[in-house]
């Protein structure tokens, strides 16, 4: 007999499917323990109170799932508190959709059910997906279960999809299974739903409901209710389908709910009910382009055409490399075309399959448009620069983005005023830029004379370590500054947090849906109006002090401000897409009228004429995944993160070595209103609270261990002790850190492994305690510098006097210069001792071409920076293998007129365009 443990309080809900999971996967052990007679209750008390102790944590959540459910996890009990632990085995031996921790490895944990030959669920054959439907009305079991016949009786067996229907009676039970249940595809509203919940929610939930709930709803009448409701379902998870069914005469409501609902319906409808919800999820499930590619490899061609590999024509006769459709499988062959009829079409013309796709990406992400890309973010970049961008033009950057931005302003012709982000000097990487330096660097172009000049502005939304802006108060601030910028957000690494009800507010096409929804407010036009008689003086009309401005909070006029908002995101970083996959995203209020043409000139200008067919069908597939599966998916990357934070703070000798960074570090104290370190692993509503109050976040997904007191140097670490000890792949270190990072395909197995690993290094390190393990000398100085001793970051400089206009505002022509390193004799080597030399002695010595260390990975030099001492002295501390841009055996290259009395290398401005220059991958 089981136990009962007293029901457990339903606590954070991004631990909800890993709890779950477990709890199902023990008691399928205990019961065959218990069926197999080697133990008992009386012989081990202990797994009878750990079997009550799954019991009360499914009786919890278990409601909040149509299947199992709660009904199997009663029967359960009854069957071992009866000592019957035979026919609980037999239950759990029937059921085909269980939650176990090894199905959840690397999904949400929904379920294909098999079809025989005739199309019926629960035989042999081919399978279909299956999902749950969430009814929220107050019915007895009577009604529930008659609702649920009635329902599972249209069902067809030419459906393409299957689904179970559950039943909760309250408002509060509706956000709960939202939350906890990522299966939920649709949620059905009737108008009879109670307000409160009686499961036990714990602090974390009820704190985080909060903000979801309206109190005033609880004694409302019946339709604002559910209006309530619908919106607040569509707040936490907006690619649900929410209908209403009425028992009212319907008409008089249809016309005025169209916005809330995806269609109305009496209850006696469950026909055109259930082909409603079919056709919702079948409209996420379509995949055009996809679909397309897979139906025209299907069909006999003759290939008169480019593309010897077309249909695998070149390989598959071949004795030779016949190798490469064994490894790759026919069906890439086949899919191999350079076709773009037949169903297929043109991405740089799109009408049919490509254009469909991209509107639904548009859907998915909450766009206006969407456009695909498949050479990377990097190309990505250059198309909205160019598009916006022309000679002259003043673009707003911070220093530290990614080298595809610098280059496009090259391209662009663009004049570069750079921003610095906040150092992380201890840990050797930058945070970001703090919207007070935005609004006094538009201020200082405002006191020149020449805002009308500052066109746009970059940010990298997150950063490569995790740091997130507050895009929202972002854009607001500088929009009440110069109401017509246009704003570029690169989400290279941010694409997966549009599928997370927190994440999702900081995402650029979020933020500029939010503003829309303001400047539409009367209430906010009051809110500016008082502002912006604070703000001038009431005699002369002109704006007050700056520091005034810089203090505030500001409100953009909404009668004047523009949105136009755009987003470049690695699809292949985050999400799943072959390599290269990304996507534009376009909120701009303007596009049509301003942009369009220009824009589509610059996507002619860097988008490939042959286009990889295989890449745009991966985003097409991506972007399906995102809206049926993104939510559990995203929740579950985010938990797994702070399970190794959590395993890395507890094991005593993991912390004696390592330590995960946590926001403390990361964010300095007055970009941050809260006080958790790790909002996260303190629940969902810690973490709600600091994505909606503080400047800057961190993305819990990625976790900066600080591996200092091991006395090994990050790259050293990473490849000599992970990658080639272990098989661990990480994407970036600095001097004292690696960079891990969580995403929709880490397992539970492959974070076990990580911390398996970490604790054998650990224990190695013990083993040789004393050891001396000295720093490394780098090519690009002199001596080494020890881990956790770097220099502090360098700010930008300055570009060199003839590159930047003659102001305070510092802005700088990095196309006059990167173009002047071509001239012959313009440029010549000096080595870090000879340039030390020239900068120590006072002379000007100016870059001729980007130098870029990966780590970190942005350029420490552009074309035409002057080049200082800070500058060599981070230069000489680095220990990073890859530096692009710097020769080791010849040194920096420079213009060669502003360097003498130092002997220096040849000139190269006559061996080659663009020697010297970035050329890694995005």
């Amino acid at each position: 007999m089981s136990n009962h443990s007293p029901s457990p309080t339903i606590g954070t809900p991004s631990r909800a499917w890993r709890s779950r999971a477990d709890a199902w996967e023990f008691l399928g052990y205990a019961i065959k323990q218990l069926a197999s007679g080697r133990h008992s209750d009386s012989s081990d008390p202990d797994l009878g109170s750990q079997i009550g102790r799954a019991f009360a944590l499914l009786e919890a959540v278990e409601p909040y799932w149509a299947q199992p459910g709660v009904a199997v996890v009663a029967q359960l009990r009854h069957f071992v508190d009866d000592g019957d632990p035979r026919s609980a085995l037999d239950l759990l031996s029937g059921l085909s959709n269980l939650p176990l921790a090894a199905a959840t490895e690397s999904g949400t944990g929904a379920v294909v059910e098999p079809l025989d030959d005739d199309g019926v669920a629960g035989a042999g054959g081919p399978e279909r997906p299956r999902f749950e439907v969430l009814v929220v009305d107050t019915l007895d079991h009577f009604e529930a279960e008659s609702l649920k016949a009635d329902m599972a009786a249209q069902a067809r067996p030419s459906d393409a999809f299957t689904y179970a229907i559950n039943v909760v009676p309250s408002y509060e039970d509706a956000l709960v299974a939202v939350l906890l249940n990522p299966d939920i595809q649709a949620v059905i509203l009737r108008p009879g739903f109670s307000y409160r919940s009686t499961q036990p929610l714990g602090r974390d939930l009820r704190k985080f409901l909060a903000p979801h709930s309206d109190q005033g709803l609880e004694s409302a009448r019946p339709l604002r209710r559910i209006l309530g409701l619908a919106e607040a379902v569509s707040g936490i998870r907006p690619e649900l389908d929410v209908y209403l069914v009425a028992g009212v005469s319907i008409e008089s409501l249809a016309g005025s709910l169209t916005k809330g609902f995806r269609r109305i319906f009496r209850r006696q409808d469950h026909l055109d009910l259930h082909l409603s919800l079919l056709s919702g999820v079948a409209e996420r499930y379509e995949t055009p382009f996809f679909t397309a590619l897979q139906e025209y490899s299907r069909r006999p061609a003759s290939v008169f055409h480019a593309l010897p590999i077309s249909r695998g024509a070149s390989v598959g006769n071949s004795p030779w490399i016949r190798d490469m459709a064994d490894f790759y499988g026919t069906n890439l062959l086949l899919a191999e075309t350079s076709a773009t009829s037949g169903g297929l079409d043109s991405l740089l013309d799109p009408h049919g399959s490509i254009k469909r796709a991209q509107d639904l990406a548009a859907r998915a992400f909450g766009a206006q448009r969407t456009y695909f890309v498949t050479n990377g973010t990097s190309t990505a970049n250059k198309i909205v620069h160019q598009s916006m961008l022309a000679p002259g033009d003043v673009v707003l950057v911070d220093r530290n983005c990614h080298k595809s931005h610098h280059y496009a302003f090259v391209l662009a012709g663009a004049r570069v005023s750079y921003l610095d982000a906040y150092p992380l000097d201890k840990y050797a990487f930058y945070g970001a830029v703090p919207v007070a330096s935005l609004k006094r660097r538009l201020l200082e172009y405002r006191r020149a004379g020449r805002l009308h000049e500052v066109k746009m502005v970059t940010l990298t939304n997150c950063t490569f370590d995790g740091v997130v802006y507050d895009a929202e108060r972002v854009m607001e601030e500088c929009l009440a500054i110069k109401p017509d910028l246009v704003f570029l957000w690169d989400e290279a690494w941010f694409a997966f947090a549009r599928s997370h009800p927190v994440y999702r507010r900081r995402t650029a096409m979020a933020a500029a849906a939010s503003l829309t929804a303001s400047f539409a407010d009367p209430a906010y036009a009051a809110r500016h109006a008082a502002q912006a008689k604070a703000l001038h003086d009431p005699v002369t009309g002109e704006p007050v002090a700056d520091e005034a401005w810089i203090r505030e909070r500001l409100v953009p006029d909404p009668a004047v401000a523009r949105i136009r908002v755009y987003a470049t995101q690695s699809t292949h970083k985050t999400l799943t897409s072959l390599r290269q996959g990304s996507m534009i995203h376009v909120f701009d209020q303007d596009f049509a009228s301003s942009n369009s043409e220009s824009f589509r000139e610059a996507y002619m200008t860097h988008t490939s004429t042959s286009p990889n067919y295989q890449i745009l069908a991966s985003l097409d597939i991506g972007r399906r995944q995102v809206e049926l599966e993104g939510y559990g998916l995203v929740q579950k990357q985010s938990d797994l993160a702070v399970s190794v934070a959590q395993a890395v703070a507890r094991h005593p000798l993991l912390r004696k070595y390592f330590r995960v960074l946590s926001s403390r570090d990361l964010i300095e104290d007055q970009y941050r209103e809260t006080s958790s370190t790790m909002p996260l692993r303190e629940g969902l509503a810690e973490l709600q609270d600091a994505w909606q109050r503080d400047e800057f976040v961190i993305d819990p997904s990625r976790l900066t261990l600080d591996i200092s007191r091991t006395g090994i140097d990050g790259d050293t670490f990473r490849h000599s002790y992970l990658m080639d000890g272990h098989g661990i792949q990480v994407n970036k270190t600095s001097r004292n850190t690696v960079l891990f990072m969580t995403n929709i395909g880490t397992s539970r197995s492959s974070v076990a492994y990580l911390i398996e690993v970490l604790v054998k290094l650990a224990e190695g390190f013990e083993d040789s305690q004393g050891t001396v393990r000295p720093g490394s000398t780098h090519p690009t100085g002199r001596g080494s510098v020890g881990v956790g001793q770097t220099p502090p970051l360098p700010d930008f400089s300055t570009f060199a006097e003839r590159f930047r206009t003659a102001d305070a505002c510092e802005d700088g022509d990095i196309r006059a210069a990167y173009f002047e390193s071509y001239k012959p004799d313009s440029t010549r080597y000096f080595s870090a001792e000879e340039v030390a030399a020239a900068v120590a002695a006072g002379q000007e010595v100016v870059s001729a071409g980007f130098v870029t260390p990966y780590p970190p990975g942005f350029p420490i030099l552009v074309p035409g920076q002057v080049i200082t001492r800070q500058t060599l002295e981070f230069m000489a501390a680095l220990d990073t293998r890859e530096i692009h841009g710097f020769d080791h055996d010849r040194g920096y290259r420079v213009f060669a007129d502003h360097v003498s009395g130092t002997k220096g290398a040849e000139g190269v401005g006559s061996e080659g365009v663009g020697a010297g220059l970035v050329t890694a991958a995005s």
